[in-house]
């Protein structure tokens, strides 16, 4: 049986999240990605190309774990099991989505950011959460005040925005992040201008700091 692609992100310690405008650079990102030690990403539905983008990787790429974020409503549930999306992520919980991402047996991570919204997705029975936005939403600090009452039901958690190269340490080092969520690893601009060496060389920094931090060397 294959891996749950969250155990996978869990592993390496990084996700990159992707918000990609052209379906035409999908299988260069997938293949720049993996070069650099990441055969996985959160394609968001923030763009149009999004299905597309899953589509063409299911079909071209089957090996990496292509997965959804920015998953706020029905039809992008239908669009992820439509277009072969290995898991899904939300910045929020909806109890509607979470539900259908059940239905069709789709690893799910809802998001969080206040304890209330944290009881509900444990009530729910999930044990893995984005928490977003975890920059303007006090960072580390507040996330270790969020969780602790949750600690004992073993929540983990992948803070996403405003989670940089630089900082990862200060998340990682906590035993509740399963990982980070890394917009900075391919943005819309490098894609835009072939940048994807430089993708490579990000997302292997990216794994090496991440290995790194939970080896105690860094």
């Amino acid at each position: 049986m294959a891996a749950n692609p969250l155990e996978t992100i869990e592993k390496i310690g990084v996700v990159p999240v992707i918000a990609i405008e052209n379906p035409a650079h999908a299988l260069a990102l997938a293949d720049a990605l993996a070069e650099g030690g990441l055969p996985i990403a959160e394609i968001t539905f923030r763009t149009k190309a999004a299905a597309e983008v899953l589509a063409i990787l299911k079909d071209k790429r089957p090996d990496f774990l292509a997965g959804a974020g920015t998953v706020l409503d029905l039809e992008s549930v239908r669009a992820c099991k439509d277009n072969g999306a290995k898991f899904a992520l939300s910045p929020g919980f909806d109890p509607q989505i979470t539900a259908a991402a059940r239905d069709i047996g789709l690893p799910f991570a809802p998001g969080i950011m206040t304890p209330t919204d944290l009881t509900l997705a444990t009530r729910a029975g999930f044990r893995l959460c984005k928490f977003f936005p975890a920059g303007i939403a006090g960072g580390p600090k507040a996330l270790e005040g969020i969780a602790a009452p949750f600690n004992h039901l073993g929540v983990h958690f992948i803070p996403t925005g405003g989670v940089s190269l630089e900082t990862m340490g200060d998340w990682l080092k906590h035993r509740f992040i399963a990982a980070v969520g890394g917009t900075w690893i391919a943005r819309p601009e490098d894609m835009r201008e072939g940048k994807f060496a430089e993708i490579t060389a990000k997302a292997k920094a990216a794994v090496e700091r991440a290995r790194a931090i939970r080896a105690g060397e860094a």
